[in-house]
């Protein structure tokens, strides 16, 4: 079936619809933002006969139902509650500058190139018109709401069209009658009768171009889908705002007289309360995104729905899916929302409990923001069931798995779906284990590529360090404490750069998370570029730190790093062993084995048990 048809609409035809209401906005598009220049660049290029780009419109009628409004400009010209005939996808700027220029007799709401707000009349100097065709920018000329041009700071009046008289006197043409002169040309003829002849050639060549100019047009039918409409936009709206999924939403529920916008962000108006900031209150959820949230919803939704069709006994095809894909999250009814928004914000909310009992405790930390949605819908299921023993623990390794096999980056809209129909099974038998759990792999190879602090596998290797209660090596207190106090924290290296650096140590060797770990600006400065075996000492008999080497020892051993190879600046073992460590750290979490290679025996020095071969 085709879904649109191509063709042309005279501007007179489009402009007239317009004023009528029988061509609106959908309530998702953004506002009218073109300034001065943009105006005047239109203007010129219609009285010239060039294009200026087709414009796309949706029949209305059909199920795709949005909420509508007039163009800016018509507020309170048209009915309020007229249905339109037809929607603007694409050339919204464009035709609501030539209905306001053109249709309108009100002054443009408009702005400078430098954003000022300002209020013009648009006039064509029809002498400059016609004595130059080829330069008509010059005869574009812009006033002020009084339909004045003012200089000297507003203190002079430099052009007066502030009456129809003083415009055919001065042969100024005012646009809002381009379409329709016969008033104006009524008054030349009393007024100005000795202009006539010029106005009549600028009536030809300027005048003729606007009244027979044709836009080419593509219709989309009605029977047009809501995804399809999403896609459409968002490919031609290149110039503004990328629709967002929320938007078009939005703009759907609208239409049943619902404003999701002020669920979600809230309505200082109405007094309505936020969800957004409800949800923000915690410091792990910060940046939760709508569509994030409308992900959450469509996997309870349609989880709901694929649970009825097994019911009904229905299989193979007739049995929809679970998902969070971008068509099926533009499906959700109105009462979806209104079922599962509020159990899903409590479900966010354990989500952050859920993390904090895990270890962590900023958004910075967070190796996934993805995660969250399936994590979420899953707790909003659950309620407080989570907290139980045999749950909790299953939710934590999958998280893990999740975090540590690198799962979640990039499109992960069938694994959110697939994990969370699986965890819900999961938690009823223990030998449906969910893919994500058991397709995760972690390979200790990949600890030496782990170099940037914003990959998720990096992030979750120093969560797992932390959350062993790992120690300042100056302050008295753990990485957390400091933390949550604000002092200054970063991840160091443990052998310094320059030491490895005058050791012929290649980067990509002493660059990994192997050689790195978190430590106050404090104990940062007391290592400089020495070794191990010189800035330990200076360290522990700092006066303010004063440890014994066992002492030191041990908040060694918090940071996952052995004393012993450090104190003999032992890199390459040291290395090896920390590899170790850390993977131990990793089969915990992932609650699966994770094999290490054999290492050269003179990298264990014989003291350290191997974990693979």
């Amino acid at each position: 079936m085709t879904t649109f048809d191509s063709t042309k609409a005279s501007l007179a035809d489009l402009l007239r619809e317009i004023r009528e209401g029988k061509i609106q906005l959908p309530d998702f598009q953004r506002g009218w933002v073109w300034d001065d220049d943009h105006i005047r660049d239109l203007l010129v290029s219609i009285a010239r006969s060039f294009p200026i780009g087709a414009v796309m419109l949706l029949e209305a009628g059909g199920e795709v139902r949005f909420e509508t409004r007039p163009v800016e400009g018509l507020e309170g010209r048209i009915p309020k509650g007229q249905p339109p005939e037809k929607l603007i996808l694409d050339g919204q700027q464009r035709l609501t500058t030539l209905t306001q220029a053109l249709g309108l007799d009100t002054p443009v709401q408009t702005r400078t190139a430098k954003g000022k707000q300002i209020q013009r009349h648009y006039y064509f100097d029809i002498r400059k018109a016609v004595e130059m065709p080829h330069a008509l920018d010059e005869a574009v000329v812009a006033v002020d709401e009084n339909r004045q041009r003012r200089t000297n700071f507003g203190r002079d009046i430099d052009l007066d069209l502030s009456t129809r008289e003083l415009e055919c006197q001065q042969l100024y043409f005012p646009c809002h009658q381009v379409m329709s002169s016969d008033d104006w040309e009524a008054t030349l003829h009393r007024v100005a009768p000795e202009h006539f002849a010029t106005y009549m050639s600028f009536r030809g060549e300027v005048l003729a171009p606007f009244r027979n100019y044709q836009l080419p047009v593509i219709l989309l039918k009605k029977e047009t889908s809501k995804e399809a409409v999403c896609l459409v936009f968002e490919k031609v709206n290149t110039g503004g705002v990328q629709l967002s999924v929320f938007e078009l939403i939005t703009a759907s529920y609208a239409a049943d007289g619902y404003n999701l916008r002020d669920d979600w962000y809230g309505s200082t108006v109405r007094s309505v309360a936020s969800r957004k900031a409800r949800i923000e209150q915690d410091p792990l959820l910060k940046g939760t995104e709508a569509t994030e949230f409308l992900q959450a919803i469509s996997l309870l939704h349609t989880h709901e729905l694929r649970q009825a069709d097994l019911a009904e006994g229905k299989s193979g095809k007739q049995v929809r899916p679970v998902s969070a894909k971008r068509a099926d999250v533009l499906q959700l009814p109105l009462s979806a929302w209104q079922q599962w928004a509020d159990p899903l914000e409590a479900g966010f909310r354990q989500a952050g409990r859920f993390l904090r009992k895990e270890c962590f405790y900023s958004r910075r930390e967070l190796p996934y923001s993805t995660q969250l949605v399936p994590l979420a819908a899953v707790l909003a299921r659950l309620g407080e069931r989570w907290l139980e023993p045999r749950i909790y623990d299953k939710l934590a390794r999958w998280y893990w798995s999740g975090v540590l096999g690198e799962l979640y980056g990039g499109a992960v809209e069938t694994r959110m779906a697939n994990d969370f129909e699986e965890l819900l099974r999961w938690f009823e038998d223990d030998e449906a284990l969910p893919r994500t759990v058991r397709d995760a792999s972690f390979q200790p190879e990949r600890l030496d590529t782990l170099r940037s602090r914003l990959s998720a596998a990096y992030k979750g290797i120093n969560i797992l360090v932390l959350r062993e209660g790992s120690q300042d090596w100056f302050w008295k207190a753990t990485i957390r404490e400091l933390d949550a106090e604000e002092v200054a924290l970063d991840i160091h290296h443990i052998f310094p750069r320059e030491w490895c650096e005058r050791q012929g140590i290649p980067r990509d060797r002493y660059d990994s998370i192997l050689n790195k770990t978190p430590i106050s600006y404090k104990a940062n400065r007391k290592i400089g570029g020495d070794a191990p075996s010189a800035y330990l000492p200076r360290i522990q008999g700092e006066k303010q730190v004063q440890l014994t080497d066992s002492d030191m020892d041990r908040l060694l051993e918090s940071h996952a790093a052995a004393p012993g190879l450090l104190r003999a600046d032992a890199f390459d073992e040291f290395l090896e062993d920390r590899r170790r460590r850390l993977v131990a750290l990793v089969e915990r979490a992932m609650g699966k084995r994770v094999l290490v290679a054999e290492a050269p025996e003179e990298y264990l020095g014989g003291e350290y048990e191997r974990v693979g071969g």
